[in-house]
């Protein structure tokens, strides 16, 4: 520790010898001068470059911490708002399809309905059976009807406390009494699974003198003994005579998609209730089943001849 004071202190004391002796202009100090300068102007530069040296490292480092937590405000406020926007997106989505689910209620105002969200897909063909999240409890039904993307999507099946299980009019087991909305003309709705994949349903036993044509809204006909009348099944497309030249079929576009289902409307009034006109939330649903073609000829021919059902 001494030895260290000594060592400065011989350097304080020469560096003001050498100080003093530079300031006389004298010629027999010009040599003296000379070499002083010769050694304390590098030492200077040096110490002068080491020390800007020194400062621009330490204002760069000061620069790049600030930017860097700049960098993560940025970073943490893009977030927040590509969350915020990721949410503003799913509620305007979710908005839209809720303004279309009120927009069909509007449109079957005279049947009583509960809104309900779909929470699981048949494994198989997840756009062929599906499951709610509204059940017993909630009033619902077997062979109530299902309603979404503008029309009919399928019919409860099975019913649970708090579920219950729909099968879409897609399914290849699916048979809807149909007709159509402009002439009044008969058909019967088919499901087709392999159909469906090119967005059609199948369209058959229309009878050779009907009037049905392509783009008619075919509607659930009030023969149909399951199916609620009036209710938009979808749209004929293509209509040819078979070759029994005795009927005709064809091809339907059904009126919305069934893969993307999110949420429907069930209608909590069965058929039999509107036939017989009773409201008792209470009163046993019939066994599930659809219409048949076989069934649906039998009732155009008691139809035709006046027979009461």
């Amino acid at each position: 520790m001494k030895r260290s004071r000594i060592i400065v202190t011989v350097l304080s004391v020469f560096c003001i010898l050498l100080i003093g002796l530079t300031s006389f202009n004298s010629s027999f100090l010009a040599p003296l001068r000379n070499g002083a300068g010769l050694f304390l102007v590098p030492m200077e530069r040096g110490v002068n470059a080491l020390g800007g040296g020194i400062y621009n490292r330490a204002k760069n480092l000061a620069e790049l911490r600030r930017v860097q937590e700049e960098n993560e405000r940025l970073t943490e406020r893009v977030a927040s708002l590509t969350e915020e926007n990721s949410r503003l997106a799913s509620e305007v989505y979710e908005l839209e399809r809720l303004r279309e689910l009120y927009e069909l209620d509007q449109e079957y105002l005279q049947y009583p309905k509960v809104g309900a969200r779909v929470i699981a897909r048949d494994s198989g063909n997840w756009f062929r059976i599906f499951r709610i999240d509204k059940g017993t409890a909630d009033g619902i039904r077997p062979d109530m009807n299902v309603l979404a993307n503008g029309g009919l999507i399928g019919i409860v099946t099975d019913v649970g406390v708090n579920y219950a299980t729909v099968r879409t009019i897609v399914d290849d087991s699916s048979n809807v009494s149909g007709m159509s909305q402009r002439t009044g003309d008969i058909c019967n709705v088919a499901g087709d699974m392999e159909m469906y994949e090119q967005g059609r349903l199948g369209l058959d036993h229309i009878r050779k003198e009907s009037d049905i044509q392509p783009g008619d809204r075919i509607v659930t006909s009030n023969i149909s003994e399951v199916y609620l009348p009036g209710i938009l099944i979808g749209y004929a497309d293509t209509i040819v005579t078979d070759a029994n030249n005795i009927t005709k079929s064809g091809t339907l576009i059904p009126s919305g998609t069934f893969d993307g289902l999110q949420e429907v409307l069930v209608i909590t009034q069965l058929k039999n209730e509107l036939q017989i006109g009773s409201d008792a939330p209470g009163e046993t649903a019939q066994e599930d089943h659809n219409d048949t073609p076989e069934e649906i000829e039998t009732e155009e021919e008691e139809e035709s001849t006046g027979t009461e059902e």
